[in-house]
């Protein structure tokens, strides 16, 4: 079993910048593959990053070139730096956790999330 803690969600303007972590803890980080997803009110939870064990990174379009997501395995976390945000970033974000994923832009293919974590951005 892992859990995945997620922090750092807030309310920021349009342009401005956000870091949102998350911790795990339960099973042997390094192994596992990390990702980012967002639900919006009213809208279906989509896929935003994610990062293998190897530290691959793939994006959704939306948020390439302004979204960074990061790993550190001494530390357990992995973190999403959000620059150039916009008003359709605003949405609860959670952390998701997986070992064998046959597809990263599924939900269905994460085993392992988090509580969520919110992030407004207002214009």
């Amino acid at each position: 079993q892992v859990q995945l803690v997620e922090s750092g969600g807030a309310l920021v303007q349009a342009g401005g910048s956000l870091r949102v972590s998350c911790a795990a803890s339960g099973r042997t980080f390094s192994s596992l593959a990390m990702g980012w997803f967002r639900q919006a009110p009213g809208k279906e939870r989509e896929f935003v990053a994610f990062i293998s064990w190897r530290a691959t990174t793939a994006y959704a379009d939306s948020v390439k070139g302004r979204f960074t997501i990061s790993r550190d395995n001494a530390k357990n976390t992995v973190t999403l730096q959000m620059n150039s945000l916009k008003p359709d970033d605003t949405a609860v974000y959670y952390c998701t956790a997986g070992e064998r994923i046959t597809n990263i832009y599924r939900r269905d293919g994460y085993s392992y999330w988090g509580q969520g974590t919110q992030v407004t951005v207002s214009s």
